[in-house]
């Protein structure tokens, strides 16, 4: 099966060529622990079976220099595709924003709302400063990968999305449903958001491991999200070396999950998906 991890993250060697600059000042215990080389990354995927990848920018080590995804983008491009982060307040946002992308440049941008990398409190993501960023975005069919929570912060999302229906969003992590307190209710949360076209679901080991310890209730989740948005919406990512567990342990986990699923919706979850999310991406040759 075609498999494109939508979701992994990589650390140069060579901090005089690629400083760290974290947002926030403060490096990520896995960026620290165990970083992972672009050349590193091609050796975990020929290992798994993985033909492509996403390489989302490690805000706590690059901030927002995204130079290394894309010099690592731009040497392997059969590999890999960039995603970089960019600061959505700033008044010239929608012009960086432009530049960054192109033929060899970001094929989507990411979005912190909490953590480490937070540079504002608050949901600074709808504010009207960055009304400009979201703009630019859905002028450019640009996915914006958006890290949030659900909860007191979903209303500021259907804000987003009632406002910018043409912008592409896909929700990392699926901003952490509660599944372990309830699997059923996480997925109607979960599902509600449907409503809005432009809203994908990023799926990774934090929903991931929760789905396999509650078991035959796993599908109280999956049915309702994968019913509402139909697998079309949804991609799988491993967020690769931030967790802990191997990448071949990481796509296993995905599979043994996702194995009661019909194999077209495997198939859309596991590389479709993405390849439609960044078409730079190409497609799959067998």
């Amino acid at each position: 099966m075609d498999v494109v991890d939508a979701h992994c993250h990589i650390i140069s060697e060579d901090p005089a060529a690629y400083p760290k600059a974290p947002i926030g000042g403060k490096q990520s215990e896995w960026a620290a622990a165990r970083p992972v080389t672009a050349e590193g990354m091609i050796s975990r995927m020929d290992e798994t079976g993985i033909a492509q990848s996403v390489l989302v920018q490690a805000t706590t080590n690059y901030g927002y220099d995204n130079s290394y995804v894309l010099d690592s983008c731009r040497s392997r491009p059969e590999r890999f595709v960039a995603v970089g982060t960019v600061d959505p307040l700033r008044p010239d946002a929608a012009a960086n924003l432009k530049a960054a992308v192109g033929a060899d440049g970001l094929a989507g941008v990411r979005l912190f709302t909490s953590g480490s990398t937070v540079p504002t409190q608050g949901e600074w993501f709808v504010a009207p400063e960055t009304f400009p960023f979201w703009e630019q975005a859905g002028e450019l069919q640009l996915p914006v990968c958006l890290q949030m929570r659900l909860g007191p912060a979903t209303g500021q999302l259907v804000e987003l999305l009632e406002r910018f229906p043409g912008v592409k969003v896909l929700l990392d992590h699926i901003g952490y449903p509660d599944i372990a307190a309830s699997p059923a209710r996480a997925g109607a949360e979960v599902a509600e958001l449907a409503a809005h076209p432009g809203l994908h679901l990023k799926l990774t080991h934090r929903n991931l491991e929760r789905l396999r310890d509650a078991g035959e209730q796993a599908g109280d989740f999956l049915g309702p999200v994968v019913e509402a948005f139909g697998a079309r919406r949804i991609a799988w990512g491993s967020n690769c070396p931030a967790a802990e567990q191997s990448l071949p342990e990481l796509l296993a986990l995905a599979r043994e999950v996702l194995a009661g699923l019909p194999e077209r919706d495997r198939q859309e979850i596991f590389a479709g998906t993405a390849r439609r999310l960044y078409p730079s991406l190409g497609d799959h040759e067998s």
